[in-house]
This record gives structure tokens, C-alpha cells and sequence, in this order.
């Protein structure tokens, strides 16, 4: 850019002189003021004068001259310049002092006073925890199969998955036999039959007592014949015939019996003998005597009318009187019946010893209940959640799995939280379509690792089928509550009490503006604390008044 000063530039009212590219020229143009005088202050064509304050003020009328120059060819260049610079400006100003609506958002308000309005409506205090929902109690189902001489086919009676098992119910049937279901807790381990005791027999009276059926007295742990005669009721509500007694015990009780007979009637002759012996003589015994008395006496008589002097013959029919005489009176005197007493004795102990081997013959032959035939479950009924057999396969291992048939929720809580919770507590935890639904505790059980979480099983309300489907492994909030308000109550955050100068509780009430700040009005209420939850607390005004809606300060 030329400068204003510099004499040589051309002056943009002198047009340039045609250059010879061969000749370089140099060309001295003087600028031409309004009064005819030329830039360094002579008139056209005269001497320059002596350089001074003329020759100044040519050179400042030369630079404008060339700048005016300047401008005019460069003017939309100079145009565009302003333009930007106008519309910088202009942003400046407003990104200053205009604000967008999000902008004016996310600025933070003037300094007030934060406030929260009183609440009224019941308040709780609740222990919350996460609940798996699914069936209850899942057992795998051993079935005992030692006493079955062959393999342990499965012939039938093989349950669906979802089947459910109550009471007499037929789980399984194995080798033909079937496996019973009965309510306990205590596996079955050995067969019940005759004359055994122990705490497996008072299990089976209790529980055929629970489906109907008399075992005898439930207290007592012999299993006796009522027991046996319960057996074979059982197994025909189920359908089938009661198990055999031992093996042979049928001809060992026939055997019995024959022996009984046999010494029954051998007591029998002893005893008619000894009733013969205590009657003493017959009446022809006793007459037959008299007459050999009388007869002999007559021969005697005779004899000492004949020959009174015959010694012998005499002496010898005296002695046949005297005899005749003794048996005569042998048959007066009681009868010595000790043989026959003796031997009814030993036909009596005969008849005792054939009956106690029978007994013992009927009780071997008595129904027996084998231990592989029947399943103790507890919490009937139970819903059947896997099958690990089929028809016609050999039994190896668990049988099935099953399950508390109606659905359950299981959480764990911390030791001071379950200190709060016993059986019996309602709870309650969310539908999938956002009903809310109750349930119950069941059980609250120190766990087994650590100790430090305990286990919370709580039992559902009544529930639809669709909703067992819906919930059934779904994993949901469950709320305890272990505290509560009676009815509704007015509550406050924690954040707004505070402590007068007698250690009462107040709340600072709004009545003006809260967006004042420290100048908004306002006034203090004196309450009374009730149940704390969540953040908030039971309030009274013990002194002054407050209501559902007031606000309150909660923070400066």
C-alpha cells in the first residue's frame, strides 16, 4: 500500500504513462490541490518553494488524496469488513443480555428459602428386602428300594410334571407295588410289622389318623394288630392289596393251629379222667362189694354151723370176710386222683404252648408296610417340578423333585432387621400389572453360613393361575412394616424439626413468600413426635396450628 508521504506514488486523478517493457520509466506525478497548486505547495509549473509549513500540508493533502483513492477501489472489500464487524458486535451484545429458555432453566434461582408442604395420610416404618417367588420346599424323592428281590422296574403311576400330590396318593409304582403318599417328615427307613416300635410307628399312626383311617392309640409307639389292620385299610383306599406277612408264615400258622387242636384234645381225655377218679365208685362197684361181703359172710356161717371144729377152714373163710369187708369200705373213702391230676397238667401246658406258637404265627402273617412303599412329605400337598423316570425303566437314584404346591417368597435381612420380624407379620409386594398383593410370614431362620443374614419364607395371598404363572421365578420388592400410624396422621421431613431452647420440637412455618428468603414471614409451631419412617415423622402441634398443606422450612 502506498504511503502518504511518498512523492513517487501516483496520484490517482494523473493517469499512468504507457510503460515500454524494454525501457523502465519513472513517472512523477504531482497531485493538483483545489486552488490549481500542486502538492508541494508551487503553482503548475513553477519553482518549488522552500521546504516549511506549505510543503507539511501538501504531503497531508497527498495522503488523503491516496486514501480516498484507496477506498473507492477497494469498497466492497470495505464494505463486507463493517458488516462482519457490525454482526460481531451484535452477538456480543446478544449472547450479554438475551437468555434462551433452557439456558434461563438451568440457571439457579434467587436465594429463598426451601420449604416442604405438610403431609397427612397413614405413615409406616417397613423392612424391605428382595423376595425370590417359586415353589416352596423343593426335595429331590428317594425311594427305598433294598427290599424288592428283583430289579426296581417302574410299571407305572408315573406323574406329570405340575401333577400334585395330596394325601394317599400314589407317587410311584414300582415292581407293581405302589408308593403311598402319607403327610410327615420322617423318611421312611425300614418295614413296620408286627411287635416293632420307635418313633417311625407313631409317624404312621399320626398320619393315617390324618386321612381317616384308626391305628390304635397314637400315642403309643408299638406297632401292634390295630396298626396291621390299618395297613391293609390303607392300601385299599389306594387301590391295591396289602402286603403279605413274612414269607411261610401262612403254613407256619396252619401248622399252629393243628397243634392247638391236638393239645386241645388231649386236655380234654386228661380231664375226663380226673372227672371219673373225683366221682368215686359206681353204684354196680359198690353193689358187687356188698355182695361179696354178704357171701362171704354166709360161707362162714355156714362153716361154723358144719364144722365148728375145722380150724383151718374157718380161719380161711374169716380172712375172705375180712377182705370183702376192706374193699367194701375202700369205696366210701375219697378216691387218690393225683395220676389224673398230673396228667391234665401236662395237656394243659401242651394247649398253652400250641396257642402261643400260633399267636406268633398269626402276628408273622399279620400286613406289614415296607418301607419302599410309602413317602413322607411334609406341607401336603406338593406339586411335582421333575420327573427322573419313566415307565418301564429301572429305578436308580431320586425319583422326581417336588415342591410346596402353592407358590412362596424367600429373602434374606440383616440381624437387626430380623430381630423386628416374626411368623404371622403381613407384608406386601407388587403384581405384575402393579396391583399389590399381601402375604404372610412363615418362618424367619438364622442362615446357615454366617449367621450375619437371616432367612425371611413368607406365604402369597390366594392367587389367580394366571398370577402364579406370572410370578413363578420373578424376583420382587416385599415391604414389612413393623411400624405404623394409627389411621392418618400430619408429617413432616426429619430435615424440618429443630430444637427450642427447652428441648422441644418445633417447625418453622411459612407464611409469606419462601422466595423472600430471610425476609419471607413466619412463625413457629411447637409439636409432639410420633413414628419415624422414611424420612418423615409424625408431628402434633402442642403449641400453635398447623395443617395439611402448610409449608415448612426444610433448609436455607
Amino acid at each position: 500500500m502506498p504511503r502518504p508521504d511518498d512523492e513517487t506514488a501516483p496520484s490517482p486523478s494523473t493517469p499512468a504513462t504507457p510503460r515500454d517493457d524494454a525501457t523502465p520509466h519513472h513517472v512523477t506525478m504531482d497531485a493538483v490541490t483545489t486552488d490549481g497548486a500542486t502538492t508541494d505547495g508551487t503553482a503548475p509549473g513553477g519553482p518549488a518553494p522552500d521546504d516549511g509549513a506549505g510543503a507539511r500540508r501538501g504531503r497531508r493533502l497527498a495522503g488523503l488524496s491516496a486514501w480516498s483513492a484507496l477506498v473507492r477501489r477497494n469498497r466492497a472489500l470495505w464494505v463486507t469488513a463493517a458488516v462482519a464487524v457490525v454482526a460481531l458486535v451484535a452477538g456480543l451484545l446478544l449472547g450479554r443480555f438475551v437468555v434462551s429458555p433452557d439456558d434461563a432453566a438451568a440457571e439457579p434461582p434467587a436465594p429463598g428459602l426451601i420449604t416442604v408442604p405438610v403431609g397427612f395420610g397413614p405413615l409406616s416404618n417397613d423392612v424391605t428386602i428382595r423376595g425370590e417367588v417359586g415353589y416352596a420346599d423343593s426335595v429331590e424323592v428317594t425311594v427305598d428300594t433294598s427290599a424288592i428281590s428283583g430289579p426296581a422296574v417302574v410299571t407305572g403311576q408315573v406323574p406329570e410334571v405340575g401333577a400334585e400330590l395330596a394325601p394317599l396318593s400314589v407317587a410311584l409304582e414300582i415292581a407293581g407295588r405302589p408308593v403311598i403318599v402319607l403327610p410327615g417328615e420322617l423318611p421312611s427307613y425300614r418295614t413296620l410289622r408286627f411287635g416293632v416300635s420307635g418313633p417311625d410307628v407313631l409317624q404312621f399312626k399320626e398320619a393315617v389318623r390324618a386321612v381317616g383311617l384308626d391305628a390304635g392309640d397314637p400315642g403309643d409307639d408299638v406297632f401292634d394288630a390295630q396298626a396291621a389292620a390299618a395297613v391293609t385299610a390303607l392300601y385299599a383306599q389306594a387301590g391295591y392289596t396289602a402286603p403279605a406277612g413274612e414269607e411261610g408264615a401262612a403254613e407256619e400258622v396252619r401248622a399252629a393251629q393243628e397243634g392247638v387242636t391236638a393239645a386241645e384234645q388231649g386236655v380234654a381225655t386228661a380231664q375226663a379222667e380226673l372227672t371219673t377218679a373225683r366221682a368215686g365208685a359206681s353204684a354196680v362197684a359198690v353193689k358187687t362189694a356188698d355182695n361179696a361181703v354178704a357171701a362171704a359172710r354166709r360161707e362162714l356161717d355156714a362153716a361154723l354151723a358144719s364144722a365148728p371144729d375145722d380150724a383151718v377152714t374157718i380161719g380161711g373163710l374169716r380172712d375172705a370176710l375180712a377182705l370183702a369187708e376192706l374193699q367194701r369200705r375202700e369205696l366210701d373213702a375219697t378216691p387218690d386222683t393225683s395220676a389224673q391230676r398230673s396228667q391234665l397238667t401236662t395237656a394243659q401246658s401242651q394247649l398253652t404252648r400250641a396257642r402261643e406258637d400260633l399267636t406268633r404265627a398269626q402276628q408273622s402273617a399279620l400286613p406289614a408296610l415296607p418301607g419302599g412303599e410309602v413317602l413322607y412329605l411334609g406341607q401336603l400337598p406338593r406339586r411335582v417340578d421333575a420327573v427322573a423316570v419313566r415307565r418301564g425303566a429301572v429305578l436308580d437314584g431320586a425319583a422326581m423333585t417336588v415342591s410346596g404346591a402353592t407358590l412362596a417368597l424367600s429373602g434374606t435381612v440383616a440381624v437387626a432387621d430380623a430381630r423386628l420380624l416374626s411368623p404371622g407379620m403381613t407384608a406386601t409386594f407388587e403384581l405384575p400389572d402393579g396391583t399389590e398383593q399381601t402375604a404372610t410370614i412363615r418362618e424367619v431362620e438364622a442362615g446357615a453360613q454366617d449367621g450375619e443374614r437371616w432367612t425371611v419364607q413368607l406365604e402369597p395371598a390366594p392367587l389367580t393361575p394366571v398370577q402364579v404363572t406370572e410370578l413363578q421365578g420373578s424376583n420382587v420388592r416385599v415391604a414389612i412394616p413393623v411400624g405404623a400410624t394409627d389411621g392418618d396422621v400430619l408429617s413432616v421431613p426429619l430435615a424440618a424439626l429443630s430444637a427450642g431452647p427447652g428441648g422441644e420440637s418445633r417447625v418453622e412455618v411459612v407464611d409469606g413468600d419462601p422466595r423472600d428468603g430471610e425476609r419471607a414471614a413466619s412463625h413457629l409451631v411447637v409439636v409432639e413426635t410420633g413414628l419415624a419412617a422414611e424420612g418423615a415423622v409424625e408431628v402434633r402441634p402442642v403449641d400453635g396450628e398447623l395443617a395439611e398443606g402448610d409449608l415448612v422450612v426444610a433448609g436455607r
